[in-house]
């Protein structure tokens, strides 16, 4: 698969993946809240954590594409697009995991 339409697939896939896992989350913290369960006090806290080693993850990603690219040479959209998807791939991941973690049946 082209380097091209793989970032588009998985942009796509982030953009479509996210806001699902954004409703789930807030479902299970509403069904907390009015349980009085301690569990959206740990979902938030996931959700916060899990944010900033993304953030983290994504900007030490994009920097080491830029450098490969650089490095080599690459041409402005071949680097832009590595660059993309080094970004991407830190949230993209999460976002799956989540998304695994969230729609699973609870027992």
């Amino acid at each position: 698969m082209s380097g091209g339409r793989r970032l588009r697939r998985d942009a796509f896939s982030l953009w479509l993946e996210a806001p699902l896992v954004i409703a789930m989350r807030c479902h299970e913290m509403q069904m907390a809240a009015l349980t009085g369960s301690t569990q959206d006090t740990a979902e938030m806290t996931r959700m916060v954590t899990e944010k900033m080693a993304a953030a983290a993850e994504s900007v030490v990603a994009a920097n080491f594409a830029m450098a490969k690219a650089m490095m080599t040479a690459a041409s402005p959209d071949v680097a832009a697009r590595a660059v993309s998807a080094a970004a991407l791939k830190p949230y993209g991941k999460r976002v799956r995991r989540n998304m695994r973690r969230l729609s699973a049946p609870k027992s």
